[in-house]
């Protein structure tokens, strides 16, 4: 066990491998088991819990004085949930200065106007304090934290992304008894009877599917809560939102007796959907294919079908430029796309497979021209609407987070510099076995090509003005895949859309 931040230095320093940091309050149970568990099968590296009493996040009128304090069973619970290391640093250790002398973090207005934030003022910013002061201590690579509360996680993780810390976030869902109420610390509070009745939260929440928080209100005030606030908000900016949102978080706040008890569900209209766009030859096939295979997501190849387009214009002899007569060879078009068992992808147009012909030189040649008709994209952005409709899909192309969904929960512009991406098409052509051109030419190529696409009428390639910029030189495929599993958690949460195998 450690208690002074020269014992946390000297454990840190003799560790070897990443670090993965779960702070808690202490009153651990086993929903602070799940997270060390999801911490230890994360990676080989070590697993860092600390129990520490934030005053900063209590008010007044609060329960800091009897927050549970359970510190012999918090050590066995991590002991036996996987904890390398137990630190449980005093006051001083965390505040040299004292809780009220220090410098505060203050966490945006637009975070804290809804849910909790709303009714514990300043309570945020206390956490998001204490949270940055034990990361600077500790130096972790990955910071653990539960779903339960959903507003402190996302206030976290842009904590870590404006802060720029060189750390990962992972999120475990939320942990519930047999009757659905979530596992807390402060449940410890609840008599018998109190306890079966505030296993009506969760239940209320989970039957309310229209996300109706004037009829939830009264529901959970018949059943003898005390409502502190129930409001749908959109997942990610936290603010109000309605049936609009693909995707919304119902959550509610109440007081059985004296003990506050939150909680939330999310609706869904459809499974989420990822859209990845970006210039030729930035990897978005390869990492789009990876990424959707990790998440369990259905893998939609856009980029394919208008190179199966481009191909069939070729085959019937059809000027590229010439719309008019490009547009009867899409009247009936048969366009699969099969994911096959070994991995990859097999394409069929009009039942011929042309999985292969379809990369070659003389395809990519054309492809933006043919792509620039409206005829084509029309076409084509219907079909992929349609594949879409469900949602549980990863979509990569040229216009897909700007006009085929703009809906898409996570929209990602990924790219490169010219220079590498004619290095990465260098390579894909010598390992299909067809020539390659000089550095120079390819570069040209790839320069026109952007060009082209950028500036064509019909949906020009350009960045969703929502869509998160992912430059990649320099980058493995396995870290571009991390990074962008980092960002759909950040918007879609596990109990939302589970890890396969998690």
């Amino acid at each position: 066990m450690l208690h002074t931040a020269e014992d946390l230095d000297l454990w840190r320093r003799s560790i070897e491998g990443s670090l993965s940091y779960v702070p808690t309050m202490g009153g651990l149970h086993e929903g602070h088991g799940q997270l060390m568990r999801s911490a230890r099968s994360a990676d080989q590296g070590s697993v860092l819990v600390s129990i520490f009493v934030n005053p900063l996040q209590f008010a007044p009128n609060e329960d800091l004085e009897r927050y549970p304090r359970t510190l012999d069973a918090d050590v066995a619970v991590a002991e036996t949930c996987g904890a390398d290391a137990i630190w449980v640093p005093s006051v001083s250790a965390v505040y040299p200065d004292g809780p009220e002398n220090g410098c505060r973090i203050q966490v945006p207005g637009s975070l804290q106007r809804s849910l909790c934030g709303r009714h514990r003022p300043g309570h945020f910013d206390g956490v998001a304090t204490v949270v940055a002061r034990l990361l600077a201590m500790v130096r972790p690579d990955r910071l653990v934290l539960g779903e339960k509360d959903w507003q402190q996680l996302v206030i976290l993780r842009r904590l870590v992304a404006d802060l720029g810390l060189p750390l990962s976030v992972l999120s475990v869902p939320t942990v519930r008894e047999s009757d659905g109420l979530a596992l807390s610390s402060r449940n410890r509070y609840l008599s018998g009877e109190q306890r079966d009745q505030a296993a009506a939260l969760p239940r209320l929440l989970r039957a309310t599917d229209d996300g109706a928080t004037d009829r939830l209100s009264s529901a959970l005030r018949d059943a003898g809560l005390e409502v502190e606030y129930v409001e749908r908000v959109d997942p990610v900016t936290l603010q109000p939102c309605g049936a609009e949102k693909a995707i919304s978080l119902l959550a509610a706040a109440v007081r059985c007796g004296g003990t506050r008890l939150i909680d939330h569900v999310f609706l869904m209209s459809r499974a989420p959907l990822v859209a990845i766009d970006g210039p030729a030859g930035a990897g978005k096939s390869t990492v789009t294919r990876a990424f959707a295979e990790r998440l369990g997501l259905t893998y939609l190849d856009t980029g394919a079908m208008y190179r199966s387009v481009t191909w069939l214009v070729k085959s019937h002899g059809v000027d590229p430029a010439d719309g008019a007569a490009i547009e009867p060879l899409l009247d009936g078009l048969d366009l699969q796309l099969k994911s096959l068992p070994a991995g990859g992808q097999q394409v069929l147009v009009n039942g011929e497979d042309v999985s292969t012909v379809i990369r070659s030189p003389e395809v990519t040649a054309s492809v933006s021209a043919v792509a620039a008709h409206r005829c084509v994209r029309q076409a084509l952005t219907n079909q992929q609407q349609a594949m879409g409709a469900k949602g549980g899909l990863v979509a990569e192309g040229r216009d897909i987070g700007t006009a085929v969904f703009p809906d898409a929960e996570l929209k990602v512009f990924l790219t490169a510099t010219v220079a590498e991406r004619a290095r990465r098409r260098a390579l894909d052509l010598e390992q299909r076995g067809f020539p390659v051109p000089e550095r120079s030419e390819l570069e040209g190529q790839i320069a026109e090509r952007d060009r082209l696409d950028s500036t064509r009428e019909e949906a020009p390639l350009i960045k969703a003005a929502d869509a998160v910029e992912l430059i990649t030189d320099g980058m493995s495929i396995d870290a571009v895949i991390d990074e962008l599993v980092g960002q759909f958690r950040s918007r879609v949460a596990e109990e939302v859309w589970p890890t396969p195998g998690n």
